[in-house]
């Protein structure tokens, strides 16, 4: 084709506009949006184009390219085309540039510039006067700056699919508003800030924008990676005056150019927040005080070798870091078993996920996701998403299953609440907290027994099916649907949907790990997928969602008892001898404690030393007072953290440690994709890199580490696990997107897993059985709790608590409990209650609703004050050791009125999904 009288090549499908930005050529537009199909709301984009002899005017960002096709960018009937365009959206807009958020980073402005558009000749047009709505904790709305646009209503309702924002009225008095005009406090808006992010005026203003900064303030753009969940959404830090001071959206291969609330807004204020850790500090007589870094130091390396030369290295432990780098995380894993001699490491995964890692690598090989979120979310026939609150815990990604909902997808929720993604699905079965293992039983039972089984898959690529069918025969659907509380029926829709589904992955998180049965579990889904095939293949697979940023690297590094870093075994040929040849010492082969068990062992008086990084037991592990007792009778507790948690107050020595952006490293998401952190700003005070601390520590305790730069330790990464043999920060600088395995330099990375082969060579039906949770109910404790997310925090609290916007729309703990249960108990929305259980007590606030089953109820476990884990179970699975926080034996009890009758206190009801 010709455009702009020269002859150029360009992909077929491709638009005109975007042909013209692949060779360069620029063609303004206000409206046009990536990954979505053209809009042409706002005209800006004409060109002409000549086919057959015949031209008009068009425009370019929905005419497709063609063979022979001529195009002209600019002249001047286009370019008088623009100017009116430009003036008429000029005549509905306030010309307030000096206070607006945008100034000299807005589109209009530029254009007008461009296009010298200094007055509107429709004066009679302009509309001024609207109300500014302010009521989101996030963002202003300035409708008189409005230019229609329709990105924001784009990217509300087919990107994030809320449909919060539409066009109102007719004519001049067109509008863009909510959704019936209501208030933003009043709709179901996120607040996940894509609106604010694609706005090319200032219609939308981020309220840090306001407050803060202007463009032309920022000094540098970081792209990094969020430190909230495991999606691994890619960040742009905007830094001035020496921090962070906001946040856009960069387009990664999981987020794909949107965020949600957290990364728009929680993701950097804590690290700026006025009481980090900015020294060391040692107790002494029950009170902290300031200490150099060698005093600090000089004491934990004098204590932990003294408490070694006593009750040798295994009295010693550590706790690793998940939302902590790779870097750091090999480093700290490498301090445990290289300079004090112990495999006592671990990391989070133990109380989340330990049960994926063992019951994956158990039927497959590898306990990591099979596929990848753009493949499990993008032009797929069928969801089964068991036990997981996708919206809440992995945002981005539940806006992606709602987007394929919207393309065709039929959505299958299992999980005993009525979830938001569960309101959507074509299939909600409310199973009975604890009866999993029954229900993927069943479902095999059903597959095998109407012959959609896949009988050349299994004969090919598995082993131990006939003792999986003669266990599953047992689980007849009628009998299984009444253990469940489900109806038959349904089970045999979800078995012939799931079956017959060309591409259907399952997805799950913890609802399917957090119990006794957690590895049990997770192997009964395997059954389920290899029983159909669906593995080695696009759409299919099974994936588990990891919580944390970089929970799935610490476990790729090693961070676990059982695991070195690639998840190699002590007494696998010629491991050790590899890792002893590299890190040049001795390693112990004994298999080290779990996390779970550490504390029980430090009130036994075997465990004497444990280094916690950057984790809070005290906030995330159930049975709060056994934790207290196991931290309590330690000879010496040390912390590195960023912040004064209920967990570091009870610590000997407290190390002030690094925030993401203060840091180079690399996260690897759910999807096993590592990827970049980078640093924007510099750690305050004293403050110290992770790994320095760590680096400082071995040589103390006599290994001689040579620190280099994070590069280095990912280069001596690939050195010692194959699966990172190929991965470097060169690589990922230069644009690569890699997931593991990776074994070479040359290696494109492994986006789907067990093509033609599994990791352990064939796929293995474990034959599951079902067992009863720990704790069943009985008359004293005859509702059954479980724990989980809440969209607008993140853990412990300790990062999204210092984000006022979160904080504000949710402060204060709940219980969500059966409306029929309420009123057994006398009680109303908003009721002061207490929840107790066999192994404590706490007061909270009653949420009444349909959300859960009759005697059921749900909390989160992010405010320390009403804190579930206090009164949680800690019962654990006999194979990986995770405690039970899905099923807990409670009782409520009214304690007193709500504050404000029929209202819950700090929490914006309408927002809570």
């Amino acid at each position: 084709m010709r455009i702009d009288g020269r002859e150029h090549d360009v992909t077929e499908g491709l638009t005109v506009l975007q042909a013209c930005r692949e060779l360069g050529i620029e063609i303004p537009t206000l409206c046009e949006m990536r990954d979505l199909a053209p809009d042409g709301s706002c005209r800006m984009c004409m060109v002409k184009i000549t086919r057959w002899g015949r031209t008009a005017m068009k425009i370019s960002c929905a005419e497709p390219v063609a063979e022979g096709m001529e195009v002209v960018t600019m002249d001047d009937e286009i370019v008088e085309s623009r100017r009116f365009i430009l003036d008429l959206l000029c005549s509905n807009h306030e010309f307030a540039c000096f206070r607006c958020a945008a100034n000299s980073d807005c589109r209009l402005q530029d254009y007008a510039m461009q296009y010298r558009i200094d007055r509107t000749d429709f004066p009679d047009g302009r509309f001024i006067g609207h109300k500014v709505d302010s009521s989101n904790p996030f963002l202003t709305f300035h409708a008189d700056r409005c230019i229609m646009c329709r990105r924001c209503v784009r990217a509300c309702g087919e990107l994030q699919g809320r449909n919060v924002i539409a066009l109102t009225q007719r004519g001049f008095d067109t509008q863009m508003s909510t959704s019936w005009e209501m208030p933003w406090e009043l709709t179901n808006c996120e607040s996940c800030g894509n609106c604010v992010s694609v706005c090319p005026v200032g219609a939308l203003e981020a309220k840090d924008h306001q407050r803060g900064y202007r463009d032309w303030q920022v000094e540098d753009k970081v792209v990094t990676t969020c430190p909230h969940c495991g999606v691994g959404c890619q960040l742009e830090l905007q830094v001035a005056g020496g921090r962070v001071v906001g946040v856009e959206p960069a387009y990664g291969p999981a987020n794909r150019g949107i965020l949600c609330v957290k990364g728009k807004f929680g993701s950097y204020k804590f690290a700026s927040s006025p009481d980090r850790l900015t020294d060391p500090l040692i107790k002494e007589n029950g009170t902290f005080r300031t200490a150099s870094w060698d005093e600090a130091l000089d004491l934990i390396a004098g204590r932990m070798k003294a408490i070694i030369a006593k009750d040798g290295p295994d009295a010693v432990a550590g706790f690793s870091c998940s939302r902590a780098p790779n870097e750091d995380n090999y480093m700290f894993q490498k301090m445990m078993r290289a300079a004090i001699g112990t495999n006592n490491v671990d990391n989070c995964a133990r109380v989340c996920h330990s049960a994926s890692v063992i019951g994956l690598a158990t039927t497959l090989g590898s306990g990591a996701m099979t596929n990848t979120i753009r493949d499990v979310t993008h032009d797929v026939d069928a969801i089964l998403l068991v036990g997981s609150n996708t919206t809440e815990a992995h945002p981005v990604m539940g806006a992606q299953i709602r987007a394929a909902v919207r393309a065709g997808a039929r959505l299958i929720v299992v999980d005993p609440r009525r979830t938001d993604l569960a309101s959507m699905a074509e299939l909600h079965l409310p199973i009975k907290p604890g009866t999993d293992i029954a229900f993927a039983n069943a479902l095999v039972n059903i597959i095998i027994s109407s012959g959609w089984a896949d009988e050349a898959f299994i004969a090919e690529r598995t082993e131990g099916f006939e003792a999986l069918r003669e266990i599953v025969a047992e689980y007849e659907p009628e009998k299984v649907a009444r253990l469940c509380h489900i109806p038959v029926a349904d089970l045999y829709r979800a078995a012939e949907i799931y079956a017959k589904a060309e591409r259907a992955p399952i997805i799950y998180c913890l609802g399917v790990t957090e119990h006794t049965s957690g590895t049990q579990n997770v192997m009964s889904l395997s059954n389920l997928a290899m029983v159909v095939g669906k593995y080695g293949k696009p759409g299919c697979g099974i994936n588990p969602l990891r919580g944390q940023n970089n929970v799935q690297g610490a476990c790729d590094m090693g961070c676990e008892p059982h695991n070195l870093p690639g998840y190699q075994k002590f007494d696998a040929p010629g491991v050790m001898d590899r890792f002893e040849h590299v890190w040049g010492t001795s390693l112990p082969r004994r298999i080290g404690l779990r996390a779970t068990q550490v504390f029980g062992a430090a009130t036994e008086g075997r465990v004497k030393a444990l280094f916690i990084f950057g984790e809070d037991p005290m906030i995330t592990d159930p049975n709060t007072a056994h934790v207290r007792a196991g931290l309590e009778a330690l000879d010496l507790l040390v912390v590195d953290e960023l912040f004064m948690t209920p967990t570091a107050e009870l610590a000997d020595v407290v190390l002030p440690g690094s925030a993401y952006v203060e840091k180079e490293g690399t996260f690897s998401n759910t999807e096993r994709r590592v990827q970049r952190v980078r640093k924007a700003v510099d750690a305050p005070g004293n403050a110290r890199l992770d790994t320095w601390i760590f680096a400082e520590l071995m040589r103390r305790m006599g290994y001689p580490e040579t620190l280099g730069t994070a590069a280095d330790i990912m280069d001596e990464i690939a050195l010692v696990d194959p699966d990172f043999g190929g991965i470097s920060h060169a690589r990922l600088d230069a644009g690569e997107s890699l997931q593991w395995p990776c074994p070479t330099r040359d290696h494109p990375g492994t986006p789907i897993m067990h093509v033609g082969t599994f990791r352990r060579g064939l796929g293995y039906f474990y034959p599951t059985e079902y067992q009863e949770p720990n704790e069943v109910p009985d008359e004293d404790y005859p509702i059954l709790m479980s724990t989980g997310r809440m969209l607008y925090h993140y853990n412990n609290g300790a990062m999204t608590h210092r984000t006022e916007g979160l904080a504000q729309i949710a402060s204060q703990s709940y219980i969500q409990i059966n409306e029929t249960d309420a009123h057994e108990l006398g009680i109303a929305q908003g009721d002061r209650v207490r929840v107790s259980s066999r192994r404590g007590a706490i007061e909270t606030q009653a949420w009444v609703g349909d959300r859960v089953g009759e005697g059921e109820a749900f909390m989160t476990f992010h405010f320390p004050g009403g804190n579930p884990n206090v009164v949680a179970n800690d019962a654990t699975d006999p194979l990986c050791f995770i405690p039970e926080y899905k099923v807990c034996a409670i009782r409520v009890e009214k304690v007193a009125d709500a504050p404000v009758p029929g209202r819950l206190s700090g929490l914006h009801e309408p927002a809570l999904l």
